[in-house]
Protein backbone atom coordinates (compact mmCIF):
# COMPACT_ATOMS: atom_id res chain seq x y z
CA UNK A 1 0.00 0.00 0.00
CA UNK A 2 3.02 2.54 0.80
CA UNK A 3 4.32 1.91 -2.73
CA UNK A 4 3.89 4.75 -5.61
CA UNK A 5 2.19 3.84 -8.58
CA UNK A 6 4.76 3.41 -11.45
CA UNK A 7 5.12 6.45 -13.77
CA UNK A 8 4.32 6.27 -17.39
CA UNK A 9 7.81 7.29 -18.98
CA UNK A 10 6.90 6.97 -22.79
CA UNK A 11 8.05 10.91 -22.85
CA UNK A 12 11.56 9.56 -21.78
CA UNK A 13 11.38 6.21 -24.45
CA UNK A 14 10.49 9.08 -27.11
CA UNK A 15 12.89 11.08 -26.39
CA UNK A 16 15.92 8.77 -26.51
CA UNK A 17 14.97 7.52 -29.47
CA UNK A 18 14.86 10.90 -30.89
CA UNK A 19 18.53 11.33 -29.40
CA UNK A 20 19.81 7.74 -31.31
CA UNK A 21 18.65 8.79 -34.22
CA UNK A 22 18.97 13.10 -34.80
CA UNK A 23 22.58 12.35 -35.93
CA UNK A 24 21.40 9.51 -38.39
CA UNK A 25 21.50 9.74 -42.42
CA UNK A 26 19.40 7.98 -44.86
CA UNK A 27 22.09 8.66 -47.85
CA UNK A 28 25.18 7.26 -45.31
CA UNK A 29 26.00 3.66 -45.44
CA UNK A 30 24.66 1.69 -42.55
CA UNK A 31 21.83 4.17 -41.92
CA UNK A 32 19.22 0.77 -42.14
CA UNK A 33 21.25 -1.03 -39.37
CA UNK A 34 21.44 1.63 -36.52
CA UNK A 35 18.01 2.87 -37.41
CA UNK A 36 16.42 -0.78 -36.59
CA UNK A 37 18.48 -0.88 -33.75
CA UNK A 38 16.94 2.23 -32.31
CA UNK A 39 13.74 0.90 -33.38
CA UNK A 40 14.34 -2.25 -31.33
CA UNK A 41 15.21 -0.15 -28.41
CA UNK A 42 12.59 2.28 -28.57
CA UNK A 43 10.04 -1.10 -28.51
CA UNK A 44 12.05 -2.26 -25.38
CA UNK A 45 11.33 0.97 -23.72
CA UNK A 46 7.95 1.15 -24.49
CA UNK A 47 7.03 -2.73 -23.50
CA UNK A 48 9.16 -1.90 -20.04
CA UNK A 49 6.84 1.03 -19.45
CA UNK A 50 3.45 -0.89 -20.85
CA UNK A 51 1.36 -0.96 -17.29
CA UNK A 52 2.10 2.40 -15.90
CA UNK A 53 1.12 3.61 -20.12
CA UNK A 54 -2.13 0.94 -20.28
CA UNK A 55 -4.53 4.34 -20.73
CA UNK A 56 -2.07 7.24 -22.19
CA UNK A 57 -2.75 7.75 -25.78
CA UNK A 58 0.81 8.99 -26.19
CA UNK A 59 2.28 5.31 -25.67
CA UNK A 60 -0.03 3.54 -27.72
CA UNK A 61 0.54 6.10 -30.72
CA UNK A 62 4.07 5.20 -30.18
CA UNK A 63 3.58 1.79 -30.30
CA UNK A 64 1.62 2.01 -33.59
CA UNK A 65 4.33 4.09 -35.02
CA UNK A 66 7.08 1.93 -33.59
CA UNK A 67 4.89 -1.12 -35.84
CA UNK A 68 4.84 1.06 -38.95
CA UNK A 69 8.29 2.02 -38.87
CA UNK A 70 9.45 -1.58 -38.59
CA UNK A 71 7.50 -2.56 -41.49
CA UNK A 72 8.90 0.03 -43.93
CA UNK A 73 12.40 -0.30 -43.25
CA UNK A 74 12.19 -4.39 -42.55
CA UNK A 75 13.16 -4.49 -39.33
CA UNK A 76 13.58 -7.96 -37.84
CA UNK A 77 11.95 -7.43 -33.82
CA UNK A 78 14.94 -9.90 -32.75
CA UNK A 79 18.36 -8.37 -32.85
CA UNK A 80 20.92 -5.65 -31.16
CA UNK A 81 19.52 -2.64 -30.04
CA UNK A 82 21.08 0.89 -29.05
CA UNK A 83 22.21 1.37 -25.60
CA UNK A 84 20.92 5.03 -24.17
CA UNK A 85 23.85 4.52 -21.20
CA UNK A 86 26.38 6.96 -22.91
CA UNK A 87 28.65 4.73 -20.62
CA UNK A 88 28.27 1.52 -22.56
CA UNK A 89 28.21 3.08 -25.96
CA UNK A 90 31.16 5.60 -25.52
CA UNK A 91 33.37 4.91 -28.25
CA UNK A 92 36.68 6.53 -29.10
CA UNK A 93 36.76 6.20 -32.46
CA UNK A 94 32.84 6.70 -33.12
CA UNK A 95 31.83 10.91 -33.23
CA UNK A 96 28.61 10.06 -32.52
CA UNK A 97 29.15 7.94 -29.57
CA UNK A 98 31.66 9.60 -27.46
CA UNK A 99 29.85 13.45 -29.01
CA UNK A 100 26.43 12.38 -27.42
CA UNK A 101 27.90 11.07 -24.13
CA UNK A 102 29.61 14.63 -23.89
CA UNK A 103 26.46 16.14 -24.30
CA UNK A 104 24.40 13.96 -21.90
CA UNK A 105 26.80 14.76 -19.42
CA UNK A 106 26.90 18.53 -19.94
CA UNK A 107 22.76 18.23 -19.60
CA UNK A 108 22.16 19.22 -22.77
CA UNK A 109 19.52 17.17 -25.55
CA UNK A 110 20.43 18.67 -28.98
CA UNK A 111 22.52 16.61 -31.32
CA UNK A 112 25.77 17.66 -32.16
CA UNK A 113 25.53 20.15 -35.07
CA UNK A 114 27.40 19.66 -38.95
CA UNK A 115 28.54 21.75 -41.49
CA UNK A 116 27.96 21.43 -45.58
CA UNK A 117 30.94 22.58 -47.79
CA UNK A 118 30.47 21.64 -51.75
CA UNK A 119 32.96 22.83 -55.00
CA UNK A 120 31.85 21.84 -58.27
CA UNK A 121 31.47 23.44 -61.79
CA UNK A 122 34.00 26.05 -63.02
CA UNK A 123 34.01 26.32 -60.29
CA UNK A 124 31.58 27.13 -57.81
CA UNK A 125 31.95 26.99 -53.98
CA UNK A 126 29.23 26.43 -51.68
CA UNK A 127 31.13 27.45 -47.67
CA UNK A 128 30.37 26.10 -44.73
CA UNK A 129 28.62 29.34 -43.83
CA UNK A 130 25.93 28.17 -47.34
CA UNK A 131 27.63 31.61 -48.81
CA UNK A 132 27.66 30.63 -52.51
CA UNK A 133 30.74 32.27 -54.62
CA UNK A 134 32.03 31.54 -58.33
CA UNK A 135 35.63 31.67 -58.26
CA UNK A 136 38.38 31.83 -60.23
CA UNK A 137 41.33 30.28 -57.91
CA UNK A 138 43.28 28.65 -60.77
CA UNK A 139 46.04 25.74 -58.97
CA UNK A 140 46.25 24.05 -55.98
CA UNK A 141 44.20 25.83 -52.86
CA UNK A 142 42.96 24.64 -49.47
CA UNK A 143 39.08 24.13 -49.17
CA UNK A 144 39.83 22.47 -45.58
CA UNK A 145 42.70 22.24 -43.12
CA UNK A 146 41.98 21.75 -40.03
CA UNK A 147 43.43 19.28 -37.28
CA UNK A 148 41.37 16.50 -38.34
CA UNK A 149 41.35 17.00 -41.97
CA UNK A 150 42.87 18.56 -44.86
CA UNK A 151 41.86 19.04 -48.39
CA UNK A 152 43.03 20.69 -51.39
CA UNK A 153 42.10 20.90 -54.88
CA UNK A 154 43.83 22.15 -58.04
CA UNK A 155 42.08 23.83 -60.44
CA UNK A 156 42.77 24.39 -64.15
CA UNK A 157 41.45 26.45 -67.21
CA UNK A 158 38.63 25.12 -68.51
CA UNK A 159 38.41 27.36 -72.00
CA UNK A 160 41.76 29.09 -73.56
CA UNK A 161 41.06 33.11 -72.81
CA UNK A 162 38.79 32.44 -69.87
CA UNK A 163 39.51 33.09 -66.03
CA UNK A 164 36.94 30.07 -65.65
CA UNK A 165 38.17 27.47 -63.93
CA UNK A 166 37.81 23.82 -62.76
CA UNK A 167 39.22 21.20 -60.22
CA UNK A 168 41.15 18.41 -61.86
CA UNK A 169 42.73 17.12 -58.83
CA UNK A 170 41.58 16.30 -55.33
CA UNK A 171 43.56 15.17 -52.36
CA UNK A 172 42.18 14.40 -49.01
CA UNK A 173 44.08 14.29 -45.68
CA UNK A 174 42.97 11.91 -42.96
CA UNK A 175 45.40 13.02 -40.40
CA UNK A 176 46.21 10.28 -37.79
CA UNK A 177 43.81 10.09 -34.97
CA UNK A 178 45.11 8.47 -31.39
CA UNK A 179 44.35 4.70 -31.84
CA UNK A 180 41.54 5.36 -34.21
CA UNK A 181 43.86 5.55 -37.36
CA UNK A 182 46.67 6.22 -38.30
CA UNK A 183 47.03 8.86 -41.13
CA UNK A 184 45.78 8.08 -44.76
CA UNK A 185 45.63 10.23 -47.62
CA UNK A 186 43.41 9.90 -50.89
CA UNK A 187 43.85 11.24 -53.98
CA UNK A 188 41.63 11.95 -57.51
CA UNK A 189 42.79 13.14 -60.84
CA UNK A 190 41.20 13.28 -63.94
CA UNK A 191 40.38 10.20 -65.09
CA UNK A 192 41.42 8.38 -62.24
CA UNK A 193 39.51 8.53 -59.21
CA UNK A 194 40.91 5.64 -56.83
CA UNK A 195 38.66 3.37 -54.38
CA UNK A 196 41.54 3.19 -51.93
CA UNK A 197 44.24 5.41 -50.50
CA UNK A 198 47.60 5.74 -51.61
CA UNK A 199 49.13 3.53 -50.06
CA UNK A 200 46.28 0.82 -51.56
CA UNK A 201 44.47 0.39 -48.10
CA UNK A 202 40.22 0.98 -48.40
CA UNK A 203 40.41 1.24 -44.85
CA UNK A 204 41.89 2.91 -41.42
CA UNK A 205 41.73 1.63 -38.03
CA UNK A 206 41.46 -1.83 -36.58
CA UNK A 207 38.76 -4.27 -35.67
CA UNK A 208 35.77 -5.43 -37.57
CA UNK A 209 34.35 -1.85 -37.50
CA UNK A 210 36.63 0.34 -39.25
CA UNK A 211 36.36 4.11 -37.71
CA UNK A 212 37.87 5.42 -41.79
CA UNK A 213 36.76 3.57 -45.11
CA UNK A 214 36.44 4.29 -48.75
CA UNK A 215 33.33 3.15 -50.60
CA UNK A 216 32.94 3.14 -54.53
CA UNK A 217 29.52 3.46 -55.34
CA UNK A 218 30.52 3.71 -59.29
CA UNK A 219 33.32 2.11 -60.73
CA UNK A 220 36.08 5.31 -61.79
CA UNK A 221 33.36 7.85 -61.35
CA UNK A 222 32.15 8.12 -57.73
CA UNK A 223 33.44 7.57 -53.81
CA UNK A 224 32.57 7.97 -50.85
CA UNK A 225 34.46 8.36 -47.63
CA UNK A 226 33.31 7.56 -44.29
CA UNK A 227 35.18 8.67 -41.01
CA UNK A 228 33.04 7.78 -38.07
CA UNK A 229 35.96 8.75 -35.66
CA UNK A 230 35.41 12.39 -36.44
CA UNK A 231 31.76 12.08 -37.89
CA UNK A 232 33.08 13.19 -41.80
CA UNK A 233 31.82 11.61 -44.53
CA UNK A 234 33.23 13.01 -48.02
CA UNK A 235 31.86 12.52 -51.84
CA UNK A 236 34.35 12.81 -54.58
CA UNK A 237 32.52 12.35 -58.41
CA UNK A 238 34.34 12.80 -61.68
CA UNK A 239 31.99 14.06 -64.17
CA UNK A 240 33.34 14.96 -67.91
CA UNK A 241 36.75 15.93 -67.50
CA UNK A 242 36.16 17.36 -64.30
CA UNK A 243 36.03 16.52 -60.25
CA UNK A 244 33.35 17.95 -57.50
CA UNK A 245 33.62 17.49 -53.85
CA UNK A 246 30.91 17.53 -51.19
CA UNK A 247 31.59 17.09 -46.87
CA UNK A 248 29.80 17.40 -44.29
CA UNK A 249 31.74 17.64 -40.78
CA UNK A 250 30.71 18.11 -37.18
CA UNK A 251 31.02 22.11 -36.43
CA UNK A 252 33.25 21.83 -33.79
CA UNK A 253 35.74 19.62 -35.50
CA UNK A 254 35.65 21.99 -38.74
CA UNK A 255 36.42 25.13 -36.66
CA UNK A 256 39.18 23.37 -34.74
CA UNK A 257 42.13 24.75 -36.82
CA UNK A 258 44.94 27.63 -36.09
CA UNK A 259 45.10 31.11 -37.05
CA UNK A 260 47.98 29.70 -39.75
CA UNK A 261 45.44 27.89 -41.36
CA UNK A 262 42.90 30.40 -41.67
CA UNK A 263 43.39 30.56 -45.83
CA UNK A 264 40.08 27.55 -46.38
CA UNK A 265 37.77 28.26 -48.67
CA UNK A 266 35.03 25.69 -46.95
CA UNK A 267 35.45 28.20 -43.91
CA UNK A 268 36.10 31.94 -45.42
CA UNK A 269 35.21 31.35 -49.41
CA UNK A 270 37.41 32.54 -51.75
CA UNK A 271 39.37 36.02 -51.64
CA UNK A 272 37.62 39.03 -53.37
CA UNK A 273 40.40 39.02 -55.64
CA UNK A 274 39.57 35.64 -56.69
CA UNK A 275 35.67 36.27 -57.14
CA UNK A 276 33.63 36.11 -60.21
CA UNK A 277 30.28 36.94 -59.34
CA UNK A 278 28.87 40.16 -58.07
CA UNK A 279 28.94 39.36 -54.20
CA UNK A 280 25.48 38.06 -53.57
CA UNK A 281 26.25 34.50 -55.25
CA UNK A 282 24.53 35.48 -58.55
CA UNK A 283 27.32 34.13 -61.17
CA UNK A 284 26.74 37.58 -63.04
CA UNK A 285 30.59 36.51 -64.45
CA UNK A 286 31.61 40.08 -65.23
CA UNK A 287 33.46 40.44 -68.75
CA UNK A 288 37.17 39.35 -68.90
CA UNK A 289 36.50 36.82 -66.25
CA UNK A 290 34.77 34.76 -68.01
CA UNK A 291 34.58 34.78 -71.56
CA UNK A 292 36.73 33.65 -74.25
CA UNK A 293 37.93 35.85 -76.69
CA UNK A 294 39.75 34.33 -78.82
CA UNK A 295 39.21 32.24 -81.65
CA UNK A 296 38.05 28.98 -80.02
CA UNK A 297 34.37 30.98 -79.20
CA UNK A 298 34.06 28.95 -82.43
CA UNK A 299 34.65 25.89 -81.10
CA UNK A 300 31.81 25.97 -78.54
CA UNK A 301 28.53 23.93 -79.13
CA UNK A 302 25.81 26.43 -80.26
CA UNK A 303 24.15 26.98 -77.01
CA UNK A 304 22.09 30.34 -76.29
CA UNK A 305 20.54 31.60 -73.19
CA UNK A 306 17.23 29.70 -74.20
CA UNK A 307 18.76 26.47 -75.20
CA UNK A 308 21.28 26.34 -71.68
CA UNK A 309 18.29 27.31 -69.88
CA UNK A 310 16.00 24.29 -70.93
CA UNK A 311 18.73 21.78 -71.32
CA UNK A 312 19.66 22.94 -67.09
CA UNK A 313 15.30 22.60 -66.31
CA UNK A 314 15.35 19.44 -67.78
CA UNK A 315 17.78 18.25 -64.28
CA UNK A 316 16.70 21.26 -62.41
CA UNK A 317 12.77 21.94 -62.03
CA UNK A 318 13.89 24.26 -59.28
CA UNK A 319 15.27 27.38 -60.66
CA UNK A 320 17.69 28.28 -58.06
CA UNK A 321 21.47 28.70 -57.60
CA UNK A 322 22.57 25.36 -58.75
CA UNK A 323 20.00 25.95 -61.89
CA UNK A 324 21.79 29.44 -62.53
CA UNK A 325 25.42 27.87 -62.11
CA UNK A 326 24.56 25.46 -64.99
CA UNK A 327 23.60 27.63 -67.29
CA UNK A 328 26.76 30.09 -66.53
CA UNK A 329 28.94 26.98 -67.10
CA UNK A 330 26.89 26.02 -70.26
CA UNK A 331 27.41 29.29 -71.92
CA UNK A 332 31.20 29.97 -70.54
CA UNK A 333 32.03 26.60 -71.81
CA UNK A 334 30.43 24.90 -73.90
CA UNK A 335 30.60 21.56 -71.83
CA UNK A 336 27.24 19.37 -71.70
CA UNK A 337 28.87 17.45 -68.74
CA UNK A 338 28.81 21.19 -66.11
CA UNK A 339 24.78 19.93 -66.18
CA UNK A 340 25.31 16.63 -64.89
CA UNK A 341 27.90 18.32 -62.35
CA UNK A 342 25.40 21.21 -61.16
CA UNK A 343 22.59 18.42 -60.90
CA UNK A 344 24.96 15.97 -58.68
CA UNK A 345 25.79 18.59 -56.58
CA UNK A 346 22.48 19.38 -55.73
CA UNK A 347 21.86 15.63 -55.11
CA UNK A 348 25.01 15.93 -52.59
CA UNK A 349 23.59 19.13 -50.86
CA UNK A 350 20.13 16.95 -50.40
CA UNK A 351 22.01 13.84 -49.04
CA UNK A 352 24.44 15.57 -46.88
CA UNK A 353 23.28 19.05 -45.72
CA UNK A 354 21.82 18.27 -42.48
CA UNK A 355 19.49 21.44 -42.77
CA UNK A 356 16.66 20.83 -45.46
CA UNK A 357 15.16 24.28 -45.72
CA UNK A 358 18.96 25.24 -46.76
CA UNK A 359 18.94 22.60 -49.34
CA UNK A 360 18.24 25.29 -52.03
CA UNK A 361 19.80 29.11 -52.55
CA UNK A 362 18.51 31.80 -54.14
CA UNK A 363 20.32 34.71 -55.06
CA UNK A 364 16.80 37.22 -55.52
CA UNK A 365 15.92 37.13 -51.94
CA UNK A 366 12.72 38.37 -51.07
CA UNK A 367 10.66 36.36 -54.22
CA UNK A 368 12.00 33.10 -52.61
CA UNK A 369 12.64 32.24 -56.22
CA UNK A 370 14.01 32.82 -59.08
CA UNK A 371 11.84 34.10 -62.35
CA UNK A 372 12.52 32.92 -65.52
CA UNK A 373 11.98 33.39 -69.01
CA UNK A 374 13.49 37.03 -69.52
CA UNK A 375 16.78 38.61 -69.83
CA UNK A 376 15.07 41.18 -67.66
CA UNK A 377 14.77 38.73 -64.91
CA UNK A 378 16.94 39.49 -61.65
CA UNK A 379 18.45 36.19 -61.92
CA UNK A 380 19.87 35.86 -65.18
CA UNK A 381 20.05 39.10 -66.10
CA UNK A 382 23.66 39.04 -66.21
CA UNK A 383 23.99 35.93 -67.70
CA UNK A 384 22.07 37.60 -70.65
CA UNK A 385 24.30 40.47 -71.27
CA UNK A 386 26.64 37.88 -71.49
CA UNK A 387 25.43 36.44 -74.32
CA UNK A 388 24.55 39.68 -76.13
CA UNK A 389 27.96 40.35 -75.99
CA UNK A 390 29.38 36.46 -77.11
CA UNK A 391 26.77 37.42 -80.11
Amino acid sequence: DCQQPAQCRIQKCTTDFVSLTSHLNSAIDGFDSEFCKALRAYAGCTQRTSKACRGNLVYHSAVLGISDLMSQRNCSKDGPTSSTNPEVTHDPCNYHSHAGAREHGEGEQNPPSYLFCGLFGDPHLRTFKDHFQTCKVEGAWPLIDNNYLSVQVTNVPVVPGSSATATNKITIIFKAHHECTEQKVYQAVTDDLPAAFVDGTTSGGDGDVKSLRIIERETGRYVEMHARYIGTTVFVRQLGRYLTLAIRMPEDLAMAYEESQDLQLCVNGCPLSERIDDGQGQVSAILGHSLPRTSSVQAWPGYTLETASTQCHEKMPVKDIYFQSCVFDLLTTGDANFTAAAHSALEDVEALHPRKERWHIFPSRGNGALRGGSCLSLSLGLTCFILIVVL
